[in-house]
């Protein structure tokens, strides 16, 4: 009976061990996680954050953002990322903030002055934002369907110097493209 044990002990010893003969070697014995490829890629951050926009993950995209301002420095192009994560999250103050540093570094930027009219209809800032808009209407010749319809609504809501929220009149952002916002009429 005791040489049937043995038998018995022996084959299942000699089972677990083929099922590791698939394995890869044990790491090595330290407790750090693995180093990381630097022969890899790297995706660019404006990239990411650009999809994690269209995702409504926004303090991701603003992480992004921030990650391609390390690599590719604050140009005009990140500094309208940063501004839409921002106005996206609902920190105006510091979306006008960097919209403004874009259009004085890209002052021919339509989609730029598009952003920073969107921010500043939502300060309430409403006569500083049709111009605003009428500037990024001018610099895109009026191809653009959305800003077009960004300063008719800012207009419109100038006009109505006695503007009532509860007449359905209400005012919402639609993301249009990569970077540039849109004001819809909202309905409660």
């Amino acid at each position: 009976m005791n040489t049937q044990i043995r038998a018995l002990f022996a084959i299942g010893l000699m089972l677990a061990l083929a099922g590791c003969l698939g394995r890869d070697p044990a790491p090595p014995d330290t407790p750090f996680a693995p180093a990381l490829d630097p022969t890899g890629e790297a995706v660019d951050g404006l990239t990411v954050g650009h999809r994690l926009m269209e995702a409504r993950e926004y303090q991701l995209a603003l992480e992004a953002y921030l990650r391609a301002a390390a690599t590719d420095g604050l140009t005009a192009e990140v500094l309208v990322a940063l501004g839409s994560s921002n106005l996206a999250l609902g920190r105006l103050n510091q979306s006008e903030q960097l919209l403004r540093r874009a259009v004085e570094l890209e002052p021919d930027w339509p989609e730029a002055w598009n952003n920073l009219g969107v921010t500043l209809m939502e300060r309430g800032k409403t006569a500083e934002a049709s111009q605003v808009f009428r500037k990024a209407y001018a610099l895109d010749n009026g191809e653009n369907d959305s800003i077009r319809d960004n300063l008719r609504l800012a207009l419109a809501k100038l006009d109505n110097s006695i503007y009532d929220e509860s007449d359905g009149a209400a005012f919402k952002l639609v993301r249009r493209g990569s970077s540039a916002y849109e004001i819809a009429p909202g309905t409660e």
